[in-house]
């Protein structure tokens, strides 16, 4: 059994489509990041990084005590490594599924993951930021259409590598892009969305509220996110560490 810890983000959807897709047992371990679930003593002990997507394998790849593993990337191929699928037997199409997941985790994710923040999450009047992330955005969709007219999947064959940027493509709805100057991606990204497995791995939404163009959070809820309560967790977590030498 994989226990995953989970709230429906982008990099929440790579784990819960791998899992669909590979058919491996697991449960869903649905957090609460407003209420701060991700920022407890007990959560630290799975994600050092306090982060979510995490899981805990307790019938882990060779044996032993349960593992927990974080990084939505680190666990995608961890996943692919204990079930046998996702991730190319050939070596060029390997190098390219890791090439691929690599320049999503580095670029696409992040560089967005900007954009939605400063579009919809920091206060208005963020001009500068605003535009920075937006055009990278768009040059990093280029990107993806060039890769797109080369090849139906990003290695060649669907791999890891979909999984871990369709979710990403799907969230660009929510700063108010369109794939219509992207008709390669499009055509991949409506491929991978009706794939059954890619259904019920997105059935788990996000609150009406943090879905919509610009979330309305309480104070609490944007310092658990962003503010004060997420960086403290981190330097308490720290000192503790400290404290057990």
């Amino acid at each position: 059994m994989i226990d995953v810890y989970f709230t429906p983000t982008p990099n929440g959807h790579k784990v819960s489509i791998m899992l669909e897709e590979t058919g491996l047992e697991h449960r869903l371990i649905k957090m609460d990041m407003l209420a701060g679930e991700h920022l407890t003593p007990e959560f630290r002990e799975v994600n050092p990084n306090g982060r979510l997507p995490a899981i805990v394998d307790h019938d882990p790849v060779g044996g032993g005590q349960p593992l927990p593993v974080f990084e939505s990337g680190a666990i995608l191929l961890y996943l692919a490594e204990k079930s046998g699928q996702l991730l190319p037997d050939d070596p060029r199409r390997r190098s390219q599924a890791q090439q691929w997941l690599m320049w999503q985790m580095a670029g696409f994710g992040p560089m967005q993951g900007q954009a939605h923040h400063f579009i919809r999450y920091a206060p208005e009047g963020q001009d500068y930021p605003v535009t920075r992330y937006r055009k990278e955005t768009i040059r990093l969709l280029h990107v993806l259409e060039r890769r797109l007219t080369e090849a139906d999947f990003l290695a060649e064959e669907y791999s890891i590598a979909d999984i871990a940027t369709w979710p990403w493509v799907r969230a660009i709805r929510a700063i108010d892009f369109d794939l219509a100057d992207f008709p390669a991606i499009q055509s991949w990204f409506d491929t991978i969305g009706a794939r059954p497995a890619v259904e019920r791995g997105t059935d788990v939404k996000n609150a009406a509220n943090l879905s919509s163009a610009r979330p309305v959070l309480t104070d609490e809820q944007w310092s658990n996110l962003f503010g004060d309560n997420l960086h403290k967790s981190a330097a308490r977590a720290s000192q503790a560490s400290h404290q057990k030498e």
